[in-house]
Order: structure tokens, then sequence, then C-alpha cells
């Protein structure tokens, strides 16, 4: 089994893929845009999204909830992490060596919280 795609929830569409497209920058991903209230980013065995929840209610991070983005490396754990505070982000745990993974921590403008790991 594999996991099929990813969404969180976002209350201002335009800063929100603002913020992704420019983290996702160097990753090779197709951005589709099917509604004002949803955003993907696409690639080969990869579906993000943010939306505007589907009931009207704010968007809210989940308690424990967090997406976790294998990035390959430890030098792309620390680009994304600064590349995600650059954009407005907040830390969530530095980049450091967590027992067999190197990997960094952030929340993004709706205070998801993201993980990068090598």
């Amino acid at each position: 089994m594999r996991m099929n795609y990813f969404v969180v929830g976002t209350n201002d569409m335009a800063a929100a893929a603002q913020f992704y497209d420019e983290l996702f920058a160097d990753a090779k991903f197709e951005k589709i845009a099917p509604s004002e209230r949803m955003t993907y980013w696409l690639g080969e065995d990869f579906a993000f999204s943010v939306a505007i929840p589907f009931d009207e209610q704010p968007a809210t991070n989940g308690n424990g909830t967090m997406v976790g983005f294998s990035v390959g490396s430890v030098e792309a754990v620390k680009r994304l992490y600064a590349r995600a505070l650059e954009l407005g982000g907040s830390c969530e745990g530095e980049p450091n060596q967590r027992g067999t993974r190197f990997s960094a921590y952030v929340r993004d403008l709706d205070k998801n919280k993201i993980c990068f790991s090598d």
C-alpha cells in the first residue's frame, strides 16, 4: 500500500499557493488548480494539495497531524527548512539527527506541521 495524496487546509489560498510554489521551486512538480478552493502539486508518486475546506468552516491545523517529505539528503533538509522560514513559516525543530534520520520540522503559514527528512 502507498499513500495516495495529502491535503492541508488553508484560509488564504493565494498565500498558501505562493508558499508552496516557492518551497517546491526546485522540484519538478506539475501545479494544478482545478478550482478556487484547491491547488495541487503533482509528481511521480507524489500528490500534495492545499484546500479551503469544503464545509466552508475555517481551516485549522490538526493537533498531532504532520506531513512528512523525504527530500533525499541532509543538504536538502537544511535548504528546505531555511526556505520555509524565509517564506514566513515557523520552526518546530531545527535540522538535526533524530534516530536514523536527519530531519527538521516547520509550520506553514496556516500552522500545518511539516517534516523534511533525508
